[in-house]
């Protein structure tokens, strides 16, 4: 309990509350339409997968990072959750069937997966190998997660609109994993900076772009 031990936990704090963000805003927007006991279903199963694949991801950080592309395909995805979950907003589904609470815990794993893998790098570079701090980070992940998902889905219900900004958040980080992706960065960024900027800002218009043509549409 050294001075090195507290200082990797207040930086697993503050990576906890920045990083955890996203899968929160996923959690919430995926959720929010759902009926009030199913909502705290599927933010807990939600908050549950997301913990349990920070543990799977630790342990095989080392060989996920060696796959090719792997933030690329990550990004993409993230890009078509961010598209779905604007194009959701409006589906009148009977969500008492059970359908609404699979789809929406089905969302929310695929994001999970893509998002969770940055957190889990943090927060080990932030332990420096000590593995009760990335415990640490792992259990205060919890309720940040929780908490914040029900904020999210709460608000969003009664200001609408913030739909497209949390859409814009997940259009933002696609963004910032294909540019980050070692391929990508190697071979397109370090020869054009302002692809480090470009391509979350392209994402955010492309994103909310396509959710107000389709919400135009069936208009």
């Amino acid at each position: 309990m050294d001075a090195q031990f507290w200082l990797g936990f207040i930086n697993i704090i503050i990576l906890d509350l920045v990083l955890s963000g996203d899968n929160a805003v996923v959690i919430g927007m995926a959720s929010r339409k759902l009926p009030a006991h199913q909502q705290k279903q599927a933010i807990l199963y939600g908050t549950i997968v997301a913990v349990i694949l920070r543990v799977l991801l630790t342990l095989i950080a080392v060989w996920l990072l060696k796959i090719p592309l792997l933030k690329a395909v990550g990004g993409l995805l993230l890009v078509w959750i961010a598209i779905k979950l604007l194009m959701d907003e409006d589906e009148e589904e009977d969500l008492e069937l059970g359908y609404g609470l699979k789809s929406a815990v089905k969302t929310i794993i695929i994001a999970d997966v893509v998002m969770s893998l940055d957190n889990v790098l943090a927060v080990a570079g932030a332990a420096h190998g000590d593995f009760l701090l990335v415990l640490l980070g792992l259990a205060l992940s919890v309720p940040i997660l929780m908490g914040g998902s029900r904020i999210v889905a709460t608000v969003m219900n009664k200001l609408p609109w913030l739909v497209y900004v949390g859409s814009g958040i997940l259009a933002y980080t696609a963004g910032q994993l294909l540019v980050e992706d070692k391929i990508i960065h190697d071979h397109l960024v370090t020869r054009a900076d302002y692809l480090t900027w470009m391509t979350p800002t392209l994402l955010i218009g492309l994103v909310l772009g396509a959710g107000y043509l389709f919400r135009g549409r069936r208009t």
